[in-house]
């Protein structure tokens, strides 16, 4: 691994140009399908590790267009 990507992985990177809006945009999306996944699943391990699974999702996404953008 080069320093410049452990640099990009462990630095800060603030919102520029319309990055925010997207992050939000796809918290939204997320969210609406962790209400359905509540609402129709079971309570067990697995509907545990679907919201967890569908929160780190969520994040990868953001650092996705944070990261290389």
């Amino acid at each position: 691994m080069h320093n410049n990507d452990i640099d990009n992985r462990f630095t800060h990177h603030p919102p520029k140009d319309d990055q925010a809006a997207r992050y939000e945009r796809l918290r939204s999306i997320a969210r609406g399908l962790a209400y359905d996944i509540n609402r129709e699943c079971p309570e067990s391990r697995e509907k545990s590790l679907a919201l967890t699974h569908l929160e780190e999702t969520v994040m990868w996404a953001n650092a996705a267009i944070a990261r290389n953008e």
